[in-house]
């Protein structure tokens, strides 16, 4: 899910992580909203009501969306730096440690957020939109730009082009690779609307408590991820040795 990158992913793997990390954003989105009332997993929004309050001279609320802006463009700064430095130093860390980072500040969040609702909310919604600023940048680089999870602006756009093409292209090849970005989306889609109403939910009984459900899905894929890539490597050792055995017969 994670481990593979670039070229050496298939829909599988892009499907997994899509639904993974969806999950989280769409749990993210509604929790972050019913808290504080802001957008925490995407800056669309957020650039009109800069350039609003600019117009009207109001410089000091114009600076805090300036900051929403800058805190997600920080948080995809960050993965990016930290995976490209891995990839260098151990790349069997470079989606492990921000995937990690991510899982600390929503832990942080739910654990200290009922606290700064009250006096600080933008500080919750800086960090809530720099972690979704690093999930959607390790996203984005690990599956080489086919796969974002924190907004649905560009997936809604590029799904109603992609079924309007299904009129048109009839080749057998072409609407294969249509059907698969589809798939793709609507796998994307969904699994953000999942986690919203999850979110919406239980946030309603347990408040920003809720953000725990998305450490520990990101555990879980971290967890996951690791135990499968252990049993490849025991399949393939135990190949060898019959491979091995049957040689020497």
């Amino acid at each position: 899910m994670f481990k593979h990158q670039g070229s050496k992913r298939n829909l599988r793997h892009n499907i997994k992580i899509a639904s993974l990390l969806s999950f989280v954003a769409g749990l993210v989105n509604v929790a972050g909203f019913l808290a504080v009332q802001k957008l925490t997993t995407n800056v669309t929004g957020h650039f009109a009501f800069f350039v609003d309050e600019v117009f009207k001279l109001n410089f000091k609320q114009g600076f805090i969306y300036f900051l929403y802006i800058f805190f997600f463009f920080m948080g995809s700064f960050f993965s990016s730096l930290v995976v490209e430095y891995l990839l260098r130093k151990n790349e069997k860390y470079s989606y492990i440690v921000p995937t990690a980072i991510e899982s600390i500040i929503l832990f942080c969040v739910a654990i200290f957020g009922k606290y700064l609702i009250s006096g600080s909310p933008d500080f919750i919604a800086y960090t809530l939109l720099f972690a979704m600023g690093l999930q959607n940048s390790l996203v984005t680089k690990i599956s080489n730009a086919t796969v974002r999870t924190t907004h649905l602006t560009g997936l809604f756009t590029d799904l109603g082009i992609e079924l309007s093409q299904l009129f048109f292209y009839k080749e057998s090849s072409f609407r294969e690779k249509l059907f698969i970005s589809i798939k793709l989306r609507g796998t994307i889609i969904s699994f953000f609307f999942v986690g919203g109403i999850v979110g919406g939910v239980f946030y309603s009984d347990i408040e920003l408590h809720v953000l725990f459900i998305g450490v520990a899905a990101l555990l879980v894929g971290l967890i996951y991820d690791r135990v499968r890539f252990n049993l490849v490597l025991l399949k393939r050792k135990y190949r060898r040795v019959v491979n091995i055995s049957s040689d020497n017969m």
